[in-house]
């Protein structure tokens, strides 16, 4: 099943229980625009290399469009649309006056020069600039960029445009970045991992935690459920899988990985498994926050955790869904588990439309507070309608959006 399609029929599950008629599940199914690129630049030995780059503009009924910048080889049009619908609903569950959007290029970060990567990043900006901007569609960090090469997409938007920083979002604090950004989804799927647990009456001490993934989600994640008392016993990377069942001391994870180039490949203070025996270890919780699609119908029945938070986005596939859903597993979605990320990203843009900037406090008091308030109207929903809690932030989120489809006339 294509990604694409896992995310239609997670909204369509939902739709029936809003009474949508066809049409407008049509409506809101389809992408405003998609784009594909082609992007050439000249390698550092003189070759010239043509990638492959796009932007889909899937809803703006509740607002400009909001969504990431991936680079990675497996950015394909069928993810990056999955992608820009999920933003969609992630932004509406949250009530962000946003709508969704998404963009990359197919191409692996570590195989470009530091000044390649940038090229590439000034070229893709050359070619859709005219398209994106602080009121129509506001890029930010994901998969294989980070705050630097969103320094770099400002810098070639604003020689076409003008001074806005507003119209990119993760940037350097010295850019009129926000505090608090780069730690901002991982801190939120700690924050919703602490509400969820106590929603379920169970306590952060009792609660072994494995996480697939220690890049930026990861690592952040498991710093906060660390602080907060979880017992986090598991973590991972491309390198392998790190197992303590004492727990993991994620301080030295953290020093060994940022001064081993974000990598925890020779880390001592755990047993090295694999990122499949991680999946199936026996913990109360598992973050996956990698990739989308670990985890299938070829290894659903290896999980023991029966809680889930999707830190990644779409990690589960849609069997796999139905029957840990079927065992009694809770699983918070990824439209709002891994929301904090978009959630500061809109600090920072009222911040740069404001010209007026926040302290780190203020920023983590109101990203706990917007999660707080979705994760409660989530909770409610599923309980008053007897559904999955992934269910009810598509039926959260699908309403607003019809409403404000509906509202401004069509």
């Amino acid at each position: 099943m294509k990604a694409s399609e896992a995310t239609q029929l997670y909204f369509e599950n939902a739709a029936d229980k809003v009474d949508l008629d066809d049409r407008m599940m049509k409506l809101l199914l389809a992408a405003k625009r998609e784009v594909q690129v082609q992007v050439a630049v000249e390698l550092d030995n003189g070759e010239i290399e043509t990638l492959v780059g796009y932007r889909v503009q899937h809803d703006n009924s509740r607002g400009p469009m909001k969504g990431g910048l991936r680079f990675h080889p497996d950015v394909d049009l069928d993810e990056v649309r999955s992608l820009a619908a999920l933003m969609t609903w992630k932004c509406a569950v949250v009530n962000l006056p946003y709508g969704g959007a998404k963009g990359g290029i197919c191409v692996d970060p570590k195989k470009l020069s530091h000044k390649e990567l940038e090229r590439v990043t000034r070229k893709f900006v050359d070619q859709i600039h005219d398209i994106f901007g602080p009121h129509t569609d506001i890029p930010a960090p994901d998969m294989g960029t980070n705050h630097e090469i969103m320094s770099w997409i400002r810098n070639q938007w604003e020689k076409y445009h003008g001074f806005n920083p507003a119209c990119v979002t993760g940037k350097p604090v010295e850019h009129y970045g926000a505090e608090g950004r780069e730690e901002a989804t991982g801190r939120g799927v700690g924050i919703l991992a602490f509400k969820l647990l106590g929603r379920l009456g169970r306590k952060p001490k009792d609660t072994r935690v494995a996480i697939q993934g220690f890049g930026n989600v990861g690592m952040h994640a498991a710093k906060f459920l660390h602080e907060a008392d979880f017992k986090v016993v598991a973590i991972s990377d491309v390198s392998g899988a790190y197992y303590r069942p004492e727990g993991i001391d994620v301080a030295k994870a953290l020093h060994y990985s940022l001064n081993h180039g974000r990598s925890l490949t020779g880390f001592e203070e755990a047993e090295r498994i694999s990122n499949t025996e991680l999946i199936g270890l026996n913990v109360e919780m598992l973050i996956p926050a990698a990739l989308g699609g670990v985890i299938t119908m070829d290894n659903v029945n290896q999980i023991r955790a029966n809680i889930i938070l999707e830190g990644a986005n779409g990690p589960i596939h849609p069997d796999a869904d139905r029957i840990l859903n079927e065992r009694g597993v809770t699983i918070l979605p990824d439209i709002v588990a891994n929301a904090g990320g978009v959630t500061v990203s809109y600090f920072e843009w009222v911040q740069n439309l404001q010209h007026y900037k926040w302290g780190l406090n203020r920023v983590r008091q109101e990203l706990d507070h917007v999660l707080t308030q979705a994760f409660d109207q989530v909770w409610q929903e599923a309980n008053d309608r007897q559904v999955s809690l992934r269910t009810a932030a598509y039926v959260i989120a699908i309403r607003r959006v019809h409403r404000a489809t509906v509202l401004a006339g069509i």
